[in-house]
């Protein structure tokens, strides 16, 4: 990796976890307008499961000793494309950003030739100020493939007790002590999104490894119609810091769809997050989906906060 001269480049550790952060805060701010990092996401990016902190993941200090930049890879399922972040603080690091962007390129490589693969996607995120970035990934050889749009409302007013869903159609929490249960909401969770652009299955077992570490089982869903189950919501606590409650997932049967059970889960979960005193509710659309149409998240009273784009580079594998 070239630097410029007085700059150097090592592995993170986790005492670098408030440097790294106040860095990813910088980044944010200059992005979206505000923080959207805390200190545990920082933690976890560097202990996820297919993630090694000293191979995935870069830090960069300036001429000072001050950490100014930090480059992590990510791979949620341990299979299929990769996903790589470069934050630097706008004011001090941007000149770094491209030099780390190719040091993680030739780690996706790495990557591939250790699966065996011939080849690995790897994805990047830029917001709309971000256009230096855009430039330099464009450089890189990366090109846009989707657009995410990040949508919210506000909870006031929101009474604690959900609407009355449509006929036929009840919606209850998820009993997570009951291992069926469990095994029906990844079925239905599975099968709809088979129908999804860029959808990873993820088989049983591991996914139930991936949520043991979720505890506000009370904000996940079920929708039932006729007494069978024909959608599920979860929600995730990523973004607890603004007091925001945060669908994850919303997921509902093809057979069961434009039937108001999407807008039933929803409702039922913001009344839950409302009831928990959450001031507002969230959640991102991935514009490609063709299953959830905007129109049913407007229909519950979210609007766009703000969007990011995606960009793809396939990499041979290091060797080919």
């Amino acid at each position: 990796m070239t630097l410029p001269a007085g700059w150097h480049a090592r592995r993170p550790t986790l005492d670098d976890v408030p440097a790294i952060l106040a860095v990813v805060h910088a980044a944010d701010t200059f992005a979206i307008g505000h923080p959207d990092f805390a200190a545990d996401d920082v933690r976890g990016a560097l202990t996820a499961p297919n993630v090694d902190p000293e191979r995935d993941s870069w830090v960069v200090t300036g001429p000072d000793g001050t950490l100014v930049a930090w480059a992590i890879l990510d791979n949620p399922t341990g299979a299929g494309r990769e996903f790589v972040d470069v934050f630097v603080d706008p004011d001090r690091g941007a000149s770094v950003r491209a030099p780390l962007l190719a040091r993680q390129v030739e780690r996706v490589a790495g990557r591939a030739a250790e699966r065996g693969l011939p080849a690995l996607t790897v994805r990047c995120p830029a917001y709309p100020r971000e256009r230096r970035w855009v430039e330099e990934l464009v450089a890189a050889g990366f090109g846009f493939v989707k657009r995410y749009q990040v949508m919210s409302r506000s909870l006031a007013g929101v009474p604690g007790e959900p609407p009355p869903p449509p006929p036929g159609v009840t919606v209850r929490p998820l009993r997570p002590g009951d291992e069926s249960e469990l095994r029906d909401f990844h079925r239905v969770y599975d099968t709809a999104f088979r129908d999804t652009p860029d959808y990873e299955p993820l088989a049983y077992d591991r996914w139930r490894a991936r949520i043991a570490a979720d505890t506000a089982w009370d904000e996940w869903f079920v929708a039932e119609v006729d007494g069978r189950p024909a959608g599920v919501l979860q929600s995730s606590d990523q973004a607890l810091d603004r007091n925001e409650g945060w669908v994850r997932n919303l997921a509902v049967l093809p057979g069961h769809r434009r039937r108001g059970v999407g807008a039933a889960l929803l409702s039922h979960a913001f009344a839950r997050y409302a009831a928990k005193g959450r001031e507002s509710a969230g959640l991102g659309v991935d514009l490609a989906n063709p299953t959830a149409p905007l129109s049913l998240y407007v229909s519950v009273g979210l609007r766009e906060v703000r969007r990011v784009d995606l960009y793809e580079l396939v990499v041979p594998a290091a060797g080919v």
